[in-house]
């Protein structure tokens, strides 16, 4: 039942209005007073329920008996056809002579309104390299400077900090066993990609995972010399994604975004300093004890050899 907001009487309340005036006796008005509708309406619906009984009370579609001007089925499958050759909607409505609201709506509801609808969904491809190293995903992610917390916590607008600049985050995650590092540098330029690279190298080294390839978006700073030098001295072929396509390095971004929700932004923190230092509390609960949904619900270092091994004796 879909009664509007002013109604009086619901489903209920008319049954209890026929019922007063049917089974014990009650006048009109005096059942309508009860209620507060006028002795009109109360008569229409004693008159439903004797024609109808009980589903009589119920509501009525409003939709009208006849609708001279609505769009026969053959003209709606013409809107669909000439849609489905990617025509604008203002041509169809043009051609047919209908109104571009009429066009907008049957394609509405025939889930047509976008151009991307006439294609199919690309299928999900997902992939897991075979080894540790085999892949490592970068990804940077720019956070303002703090200075006090701000305006979203304390709702005092005075206290913004503008022009206090920002930091960059650089991520990093290997494909198969999900272990990550970061760090916060001064910015996305190639210097700073080429230093976080070496240092992230160095991380999974010291895990005994040697890093064969890197994966990045097409960022300035992975495609300038100082980010190719280091892959070439580092002996690491560098992977880029297609150009609008960030779903390829699908395991960076949602890596950042469990950064987000699970550090930068999991408490208030009064100072970027204080900030940079939950960065490494969080990176080692990540790995280490952290269960990973795409890891049966285990941490990421339990598909590190070495280190597996090491979690095994100390539980």
């Amino acid at each position: 039942m879909n009664s509007h907001k002013h109604a009086r009487l619901t489903l209920a309340g008319r049954a209890l209005l026929v019922n007063r005036v049917v089974e014990q006796g009650w006048t009109m008005a005096a059942a309508t007073e009860a209620v507060g509708i006028s002795c009109r309406t109360g008569f229409k619906w004693l008159a439903r329920f004797r024609a109808e009984g009980a589903g009589g009370l119920a509501d009525r579609s409003s939709r009208p008996q006849r609708s001279p001007t609505a769009c026969p089925p053959e003209q709606v499958r013409q809107f669909e056809q000439r849609r489905r050759e990617r025509v604008p909607l203002w041509r169809i409505a043009l051609e047919t002579g209908r109104s571009l609201a009429t066009v907008a709506r049957h394609m509405a509801r025939l889930g047509l309104s976008r151009l991307q609808a006439l294609q199919p969904p690309e299928p999900v491809r997902r992939y897991e390299r075979a080894s540790a190293g085999e892949l490592l995903h970068i990804d940077t992610k720019r956070l303002g400077r703090i200075r006090g917390i701000g305006h979203r916590i304390t709702g005092e607008r005075q206290h913004r900090n503008r022009g206090i600049g920002w930091d960059a985050v650089h991520l990093a995650i290997d494909d198969y066993s999900r272990v990550s590092f970061a760090r916060i540098l001064d910015d996305e330029k190639g210097t700073c990609c080429a230093q976080f690279l070496r240092e992230a190298v160095d991380y999974y080294a010291r895990l005994g995972v040697k890093i064969e390839r890197v994966m990045t978006d097409n960022g300035s700073g992975y495609v300038c010399k100082a980010f190719k030098a280091a892959c070439a001295q580092l002996g690491i072929r560098h992977i880029r994604t297609r150009p609008y396509t960030p779903k390829t390095n699908g395991k960076a971004e949602r890596f950042v975004q469990t950064s987000l929700r699970e550090w930068a932004y999991a408490q208030p923190y009064e100072s970027s300093a204080q900030r940079h230092a939950a960065l490494y509390p969080f990176i080692d609960r990540y790995n280490w004890l952290r269960p990973h949904s795409a890891l049966n619900h285990q941490p990421p270092m339990t598909r590190i050899p070495a280190m597996n091994n090491l979690l095994r004796l100390n539980t």
